[in-house]
């Protein structure tokens, strides 16, 4: 039975190969992004992924702008208009930069911040309360690897996907039992126009499969997924190794 998905950050990297499996089998998407250019284009494309069922994969679109909290209910709203009761709602937007440039600059730092962090959740609030009022829905929510222990290459980033990661277990704890089903996905290093240009660790992957993975954990209704999946065992390591042993790493 197909499904109906909000779908915030479907325009590129692992959203858009994402959303392309969730079209290709016949998924309804409304596609949400700050860019109508970007949208109308991204919505072609999964039109055409989504052909082969005859039916339209894209139900429409709406601006919603991360680092515009104001766009998050009126976006939401527009989306259960055109998707009547949205089951699922996923969200992969967000942005990245490297360590030494969020030092130098705070006003970077501010905005990954509030993007990755502060307005993530608030965008998630309203999302829960929506999917909880209509009696459930599953909200999958992309954070990172870089969350999962305090690192020097990825002090400030990974302090906004620690953050974020612990949110939506608590999430899950409080709301499961009322229907809703969280997400959190936590891809490792993965080739996309994010990381283009850095250097790239084992166990590096492909959009692709962190999408055939991310689909498997929403239909099971796992709480949490590793992508790829030889990050679980990396970051078991990395969680159980001593502090002085993490000062002289650069991992």
């Amino acid at each position: 039975m197909s499904q109906k998905v909000v779908f915030l950050g479907a325009t590129r990297g692992m959203g858009r190969a994402l959303a392309r499996l969730l079209a290709a089998r016949g998924d309804v998407l409304c596609l949400l992004g700050r860019q109508a250019d970007d949208l109308a284009r991204s919505a072609a494309d999964l039109e055409a992924y989504g052909e082969s069922y005859g039916a339209r994969a894209v139900a429409g679109t709406a601006l919603c702008d991360l680092e515009q909290p104001a766009t998050f209910a009126p976006a939401l709203e527009a989306a259960e208009r055109l998707l009547s009761r949205p089951d699922l709602v996923v969200v992969s937007a967000g942005v990245f930069a490297p360590q030494d440039a969020l030092e130098d600059d705070p006003a970077l730092a501010a905005r990954l911040l509030a993007v990755d962090f502060t307005n993530t959740v608030l965008f998630c609030e309203e999302a829960r309360k929506r999917l909880l009022a209509q009696g459930g829905g599953t909200l999958c929510v992309f954070s990172s690897v870089a969350g999962d222990r305090g690192r020097k290459p990825v002090a400030i980033y990974g302090a906004a996907k620690a953050g974020l990661s612990h949110y939506l277990e608590s999430l899950d704890h409080k709301y499961r039992a009322a229907g809703l089903r969280t997400i959190c996905v936590k891809p490792g290093f993965v080739r996309t126009g994010m990381t283009a240009g850095l250097k790239e660790p084992p166990f590096a992957g492909d959009p692709q499969d962190v999408a055939r993975r991310v689909l498997r954990a929403i239909d099971r209704g796992e709480p949490v997924v590793y992508a790829p999946a030889a990050w679980r065992a990396v970051m078991a390591v990395i969680r159980a190794l001593p502090r002085q042993v993490m000062r002289r790493v650069d991992f």
